[in-house]
This record gives structure tokens, C-alpha cells and sequence, in this order.
């Protein structure tokens, strides 16, 4: 089965594509079929995840699978939350975001710096899909006073893993795709598919 990954972000797509290696699937991204990115208007992951989804499944006919994702920060209200990709301004810059991040959270103390990665994953066979699969993974963590590593992408340099005294962006790929909210997310939704199997 072919199946379109409903992202233009490269850093997703290349960690959804090394948590679905093996699946029975064959991994397309989108914009290798000529799919723009859609805006995302809904006002939950689910609903930003759906629109993606529903939009690659449209113009390609081919079943799509999208996430969306963000991080949540406690002393911040949940900010930047579903504005994670673009919390310092558009385009999208990862640099800019985390420094704004650390700068919102400078006089915040270590026992209040909780947050959180959050992902939906959904799968729509077809646009009209009355039945998506969706999913959903958390990761627990800290913000961390300064960035750490220099692997994965987005806030992984400020988001440290309690259990393992590591950000994100200090681990293997493996852990952290094993660790991460979309690993789980992804676990979740295979779980659903292999349910689905005659």
C-alpha cells in the first residue's frame, strides 16, 4: 500500500520514516506528488492533523497519514503550543523559537520549568474517511535555561528528559524515537492498523 505523508517539514519527515521503516506501506511525501502544505486553521492537534490529512488524501487518492505536534509549557499557559512551529514569527525558524522560549522562560525556576511534547497522528484511507485513525503520544520533560545538543530539530535542544539527564537533542536517534510523543503516537496507531488486518 502506498501512503502519503501530509508534511513539507523534513525533520518530521525523515523521523516518521525511520518509525515506520518495515510497515507494509510505501512511505510517499507529499511534496514528491506535487502536494502543497495547507494552512493549518483548526484549534486542536487533532483538527490540524485532519486538515492536513484530508487535504494530501484529496488531491493524491492515496491514503494519508499526518501529525500534528507542539510543545506545551506549563509556566507559559501551554504556549507555544499549536503555534510551536511558528511561536517567533513566520517562516518557521527553530533558532528564533528557542531563543524566544528561553527568554519568555529566563526567570522561571527549575521546579517550575515543566513541559511536555504532544502529538496527534491521523490516517485517512480517503477524504471522505468517516472513521480516521488517530492517536495520540505525550513526552514529559523540562525546559531547559540553555540549548544542549545539536541532533533532531525544533525545541529538541531545550527539551530535556528528566529520566535520562538528556535533551532531545543529546540522544541516538533510536532513544529518541523510542522515547519521543510521536514514537508513541506511532506505536499506538500501529497497534490500530494491525487491529484492522483481515
Amino acid at each position: 500500500m502506498k501512503l502519503v505523508l501530509a508534511s513539507g517539514n523534513t525533520g518530521k519527515l525523515e523521523e516518521l520514516r525511520a518509525m515506520l521503516a518495515g510497515q507494509p506501506f510505501q512511505i510517499v511525501a507529499q511534496g514528491e506528488l506535487g502536494v502543497q502544505d495547507v494552512p493549518e486553521t483548526g484549534l486542536t492537534f487533532v483538527e490540524n492533523a485532519l486538515i492536513k490529512a484530508r487535504h494530501a488524501t484529496a488531491v493524491t487518492g492515496l491514503p494519508a497519514l499526518a501529525d500534528d505536534s507542539g510543545l506545551i509549557v506549563d509556566a507559559l499557559g501551554g504556549a507555544p503550543g499549536l503555534y510551536s512551529a511558528r511561536y517567533a514569527g513566520s517562516p518557521s525558524n527553530a533558532a528564533a523559537n528557542n531563543a524566544k522560549l528561553l527568554e519568555a522562560m529566563r526567570d522561571i525556576p527549575a521546579e517550575r520549568r515543566s513541559a511536555r511534547f504532544y502529538a496527534v497522528i491521523v490516517l485517512l484511507r480517503h477524504a471522505e474517511d468517516p472513521q480516521p485513525l488517530i492517536a495520540e503520544g505525550r513526552w514529559e520533560g523540562q525546559i531547559t535555561p540553555a540549548p544542549r545538543g545539536d541532533g533532531g530539530f525544533g525545541y529538541n535542544p531545550v527539551f530535556l528528559d528528566r529520566e535520562h539527564g538528556l535533551t532531545a537533542a543529546e540522544m541516538d536517534a533510536a532513544t529518541k524515537n523510542r522515547l519521543s510523543h510521536r514514537g508513541k503516537a506511532l506505536a499506538i496507531l500501529r497497534e490500530q492498523l494491525q487491529r484492522l488486518q483481515p
